[in-house]
C-alpha cells in the first residue's frame, strides 16, 4: 500500500542516490519497529515518518532525513549503535546517537509551575548540557529533536493526562525558545500553539470564544487592505514577488493581550501583511510608498535589515493606520530574508547547492559560547541561570568602531562587550566610550551603539566586575582571572623574599622617628595607615574619615580611596605628613 508521507518526502529528493538512502532507512526503521504501537494505537513507524517529513519541509539533506527515520531505533528497538554504523555509516550513526544522548528531557513531576523552567539541579540539567554539547558539535542533532517534538505534541492528546502538562511545559519553556533562537519560526509558532491549550485551558477557551467574532472583522479588513495595497503598488509601478496577509497566532496573541489588559484594540499587530520583493532597494522603496498613502504609527518602524535579530531575521516592519482607522503591521523583505524568517538556520542548508550546516556554525557562535561556558562551571543551577540570561533573553546589536556587529543579550554592559570582542580586551579593559563619550563600565548598551574599549596592559579584572557583567562569557573570564590573580598574590605574600622584606620593614618602623599627620590642616586627629596601599612618609596622601575610628590614611593614588571618594566625597580630606 502506498505511503503518502513517504511519497511526499521522496518527491522533495529527485536524485536517485538520495531516494535510495531514504528508502533504505525507512525499510530498516519499519522492520526494527515492527509490532510496536504508539499511545494513539498507530504503528510506531508513523512517528519517525512524521519526524522525517518535518525535516524534509525544512529543506534538510537526505542524510538528516535518514537519521530522522532512524532516530528511535537505538533507544526503542534491539538495534545497537555498531549495527547502525555498519549499515548506514558513521555520519548517520553519529546523528542518531546524538539524538539518543539527549535522553528524555523531563521537568520534575511534582509542583509544576507554569512559567520558567524549574531551577532545581536534577537530572534534567544534565540533559540540557547534553543538548548544547550536541548542538555545538552538529546542529542537525537538535533539528531532528525539534522535528520529533512537533509530532509528539501533535499527538499529545493520546498520552496519559498526568504527563500532558509536563510535556507541554517542556515544549513551551525549552523547545519553542530553542526553535526561535535558531530562527525557525514555523516550528516555534507551531510548538507554542500546540502547548497553549494544555497549559492554559481556560485562557485558550476564553480566547477562542472572544476572538471568534473579532477574527471575522479583522479578516474582512485585512482582505480589503490587501486589495488596496495591490492597487497602490501597481499604481507606483512596483512588482511584488509575494503579498500575503495573516492573523497573529493564538499563543502569541494571548501573550500580547496579557500586557495590554486583554484589550484587542491595543494590539497593533493583530493583522499583518507580508510583502516579498526582489531586492533590498525595493524594500525601502515600498516602505516610502506605504507611508505616502497610510500614516505610520510613531515608534513602530523597525529596520531589521540594517539591524538583524540574533537568529539572522531581517525585514522592515511598520505599523500604519489604514482605512476606517484600523491598524495594520506591514513586513517587507527579500526572498532570501523570507527563507531565513521561516526556516532560520535551515535556510542556509541549501541542499541544492550542497552547503553544509557545519560550515555555518560561526553565524551561531552563541551555541559554542554556551557549551564552552558550562564546561567551566560545576553546578547545574549556575548553568540554567546562565542559560536564561544568555539564551532566552532578547538580543541587542552594537558595533565596534570598525563596524563589526556584536550580538549581546538585552541589559549587557560595556564589560560584556569587551569580552565578546576578545578575552584579552576584556581582561585589560580600563574604560569605554559609547558613541564617542566616556562611560562607566557598568553602562548598559542598546542596539545601534558604537562601542570602543580602552585597554591598559597593566589593568586586570577585579571581583567588582562580576556585579557589572551580565553575560556568562564575561563572568567566567572574570572569575578565572581574579582567581589566578589571588593565587599569584598569595604566592608572592608567602615567598621567603617577601617575608624577609616585611621583617626588615617592621624593624625600620621601630627605629623611625615618630610622625603625625595634618588632616584638613588640623593636627591631633587619630589615624591609622591603610593596609591596602601602606603609605610611607614623604608620599602624597589623603585621609578618609571613619565614624568612631578617626581617619584612615591612604596614598592619593590608591584605587580604594578613589572609589570611596566617588561614593563619599565629603569624607575624604587633604592630609600631609608632619
Amino acid at each position: 500500500m502506498p505511503n503518502p508521507a513517504l511519497e511526499k518526502i521522496l518527491e522533495a529528493y529527485p536524485q536517485e542516490k538520495d531516494k535510495k538512502l531514504i528508502l533504505s532507512a525507512f525499510e530498516f526503521a519499519q522492520a526494527s519497529h515492527a509490532g510496536q504501537k504508539r499511545f494513539s494505537g498507530q504503528d510506531y513507524i508513523i512517528h519517525p515518518l512524521r519526524t522525517a517529513l518535518v525535516l524534509s519541509q525544512l529543506g534538510l539533506d537526505s542524510v538528516t532525513i535518514a537519521a530522522g527515520l532512524l532516530h528511535d531505533v537505538i533507544d526503542d528497538t534491539q538495534v545497537s549503535s555498531s549495527e547502525l554504523e555498519n549499515r548506514f555509516g558513521k555520519e548517520i550513526s553519529f546523528l542518531v546517537k546524538g539524538v539518543s544522548s539527549l535522553g528524555k528531557l523531563r521537568l520534575p513531576k511534582q509542583n509544576l509551575e507554569i512559567g520558567p523552567a524549574d531551577k532545581s539541579s536534577g537530572p534534567e540539567m544534565e540533559n540540557l548540557r547534553r543538548m548544547f554539547f550536541a548542538m555545538a558539535e552538529d546542529i542537525r542533532v537538535i533539528l531532528i529533536k525539534l522535528a520529533d517534538r512537533v509530532h509528539n505534541m501533535e499527538t499529545l492528546e493520546f498520552i496519559p493526562k498526568e504527563k500532558q502538562k509536563r510535556f507541554a511545559l517542556e515544549t513551551l519553556d525549552i523547545f519553542a525558545p530553542l526553535a526561535g533562537r535558531l530562527g525557525i519560526s514555523t516550528i516555534k509558532t507551531k510548538l507554542e500553539n500546540l502547548a497553549f491549550p494544555y497549559l492554559y485551558p481556560k485562557e485558550y477557551q476564553w480566547l477562542t470564544d472572544n476572538f471568534k467574532e473579532k477574527r471575522e472583522q479583522v479578516r474582512e479588513c485585512l482582505d480589503r487592505d490587501q486589495e488596496t495595497l495591490k492597487k497602490l503598488l501597481k499604481k507606483e509601478g512596483i512588482e511584488v514577488v509575494e503579498l500575503k496577509a495573516r492573523l497573529k497566532s493564538s499563543f502569541s496573541l494571548y501573550r500580547k493581550l496579557l500586557s495590554h489588559d486583554m484589550d484587542f484594540d491595543r494590539v497593533y499587530d493583530l493583522a499583518a501583511m507580508r510583502l516579498v520583493v526582489k531586492d533590498i532597494r525595493t524594500c525601502y522603496e515600498i516602505l516610502g510608498v506605504i507611508h505616502k498613502y497610510w500614516k505610520p504609527l510613531p515608534g513602530r518602524i523597525k529596520d531589521y535589515i540594517a539591524f538583524p535579530k540574533a537568529n539572522g531575521y531581517q525585514s522592515l516592519h511598520t505599523t500604519v493606520i489604514c482605512d476606517k482607522g484600523k491598524t495594520l503591521e506591514v513586513q517587507i523583505r527579500t526572498p532570501q530574508m523570507h527563507a531565513v524568517a521561516e526556516y532560520g538556520i535551515c535556510a542556509h542548508w541549501a541542499k541544492k547547492e550542497g552547503v553544509s550546516l557545519l560550515h555555518r556554525k560561526k553565524q551561531f557562535a552563541w551555541i559554542q559560547q554556551l557549551a564552552g561556558w558550562q564546561k567551566e562551571n560545576k553546578t547545574s543551577k549556575e548553568f540554567l541561570e546562565g542559560l536564561k540570561i544568555d539564551f532566552f533573553k532578547d538580543r541587542i546589536f552594537v558595533f565596534t568602531p570598525k563596524g563589526d556587529i556584536i550580538d549581546l543579550p538585552d541589559g549587557a554592559t560595556t564589560i560584556d562587550f569587551a569580552y565578546a570582542v576578545h578575552s584579552e580586551i576584556g581582561d585589560h579593559c580600563s574604560g569605554a566610550k559609547v558613541n564617542n563619550k566616556l562611560v562607566p563600565l557598568s553602562e548598559a548598551l542598546k542596539t545601534g551603539d558604537i562601542v570602543e574599549i580602552l585597554t591598559d596592559k597593566n589593568k586586570k579584572p577585579s571581583r567588582d566586575w562580576l556585579k557589572l557583567a551580565k553575560t556568562n562569557l564575561a563572568k567566567s573570564h572574570i572569575k578565572k582571572q581574579t582567581k589566578a590573580g589571588l593565587l599569584q598574590r598569595l604566592k608572592e605574600k608567602l615567598s621567603p623574599a617577601r617575608l624577609f622584606k616585611k621583617t626588615e620593614e617592621k624593624k625600620e618602623e621601630k627605629i623611625s622617628p615618630a610622625v603625625s599627620v595634618l588632616i584638613g590642616g588640623k593636627p591631633g586627629i587619630a589615624f591609622t595607615l591603610a593596609k591596602c596601599c601602606q603609605p610611607k612618609v614623604s608620599e602624597q596622601i589623603s585621609a578618609y574619615l571613619t565614624r568612631g575610628k578617626g581617619a584612615t590614611i591612604h596614598l592619593q593614588s590608591c584605587q580604594n580611596l578613589k572609589r570611596l571618594k566617588s561614593r563619599f566625597p565629603g569624607k575624604v580630606l587633604e592630609a600631609k605628613w608632619q
